[in-house]
């Protein structure tokens, strides 16, 4: 399976990219998120890819970032209905957390409003990843609502990390700001999760 591909950034249209790596140029087909931000013609890259195989194509389609990718799959391999085209059609419509904060909300008018999802589309969506983004999916969509600070990313990285561990939401909030509070705002990610689950 290939996970990335690196090397020179021949052309680029909104839809599709030319990646030059070592003398083969591979066509990769990408959403217009990742489009916003390719560097320019001629400049190294490094872009995630998805190679999706069919009957009569093998197709590479590709992501500047691990969540665009991963949503991708989750909604190429979770949905049916959904193929590939339409998922690129999501990721252009409707920016990650948006899309979360959506299916958790049961917001059939801003998933229906995607070009290329219609409201039969859009229900099945939430129906079948609903449970799939849970918890996680609506912290992110509220995250992403405002500007967060410096601090308010390190501890929303953290709180993220422990709801994704098993822990509630509320739980969570309250074990990272007793590890910040002993450890201080230099503290990582890391060592705020390690300090909570040493405090329970």
């Amino acid at each position: 399976m290939i996970s990335y591909l690196q090397g020179k950034l021949v052309e680029s249209l909104p839809t599709q990219i030319t990646v030059d790596v070592n003398g083969v140029g591979y066509e990769v087909f990408i959403p217009l998120s990742s489009y916003d931000r390719l560097p320019q013609p001629g400049q190294p890259i490094r872009i995630l890819v998805q190679l999706v195989v069919r009957e009569d194509s093998h197709t590479l389609y590709g992501f500047m970032t691990a969540e665009e990718r991963d949503l991708f799959k989750l909604l190429v391999n979770s949905v049916s209905g959904i193929g590939p085209k339409t998922a690129i059609s999501v990721l252009s419509g409707i920016s990650v957390p948006a899309f979360k904060g959506a299916v958790v909300n049961n917001d059939i008018k801003s998933l229906s409003g995607i070009r290329g999802v219609g409201k039969k589309t859009a229900e099945r969506i939430v129906v079948e990843l609903k449970d799939k983004i849970g918890v996680v999916g609506a912290w992110e969509a509220q995250s992403a609502k405002r500007e967060l600070s410096p601090e308010e990313q390190l501890l929303n990285d953290a709180i993220l990390a422990l709801i994704s561990l098993g822990y509630k939401q509320l739980e969570a909030h309250k074990s990272i700001r007793a590890a910040l509070d002993k450890l201080g705002s230099k503290a990582s990610v890391e060592a705020l999760v390690r300090e909570a689950l040493r405090a329970q």
